[in-house]
């Protein structure tokens, strides 16, 4: 499972418009078709970002109807994973703590997807779910 997301791309006047159908909240323009794509990536964590705090699902990505995808970061990536596998069992970052043996605090570091972590902390926390790393994303 490797996360990455269509990207639209819209010339404007005055600069370009990056857009994802599949999170519609994430919006971001460059002055450069190549300064969009870069603004994108960033875009896209702090909009996923927003999916997590919000309690909701994720959006799977779609594929074909974009210019370019956007894969998101390694650590994004495994923090998406490890978001979605707490709340396919219904877990919220207390119980999760509670699960991984934890602080409240520490777990809701491992679900903060633009925040620092260790990768393999990350890891460790889906290992311990009994879920896989996300396909491509290596702790080292």
């Amino acid at each position: 499972m490797r996360l990455a997301y269509p990207v639209r791309l819209d010339k404007q006047p005055d600069a370009v418009v990056a857009t994802f159908p599949d999170i519609p909240e994430a919006l971001t323009e460059g002055a450069t078709k190549d300064e969009a794509l870069a603004e994108a990536k960033d875009c896209l964590v702090a909009a996923l970002g927003g999916y997590v705090q919000d309690g909701r699902p994720i959006p799977a990505p779609s594929h074909g109807v974009g210019e370019a995808e956007i894969a998101l970061p390694d650590l994004a990536a495994a923090k998406v994973a490890l978001y979605e596998a707490a709340r396919a069992r219904q877990l919220d970052a207390p119980a999760l703590a509670q699960r991984l043996g934890c602080s409240r605090r520490a777990a809701r570091r491992l679900l903060d997807v633009d925040g620092r972590t260790r990768l393999a902390d990350v890891e460790a926390a889906l290992r311990s779910l009994g879920d896989p790393m996300p396909l491509g994303v290596r702790a080292v």
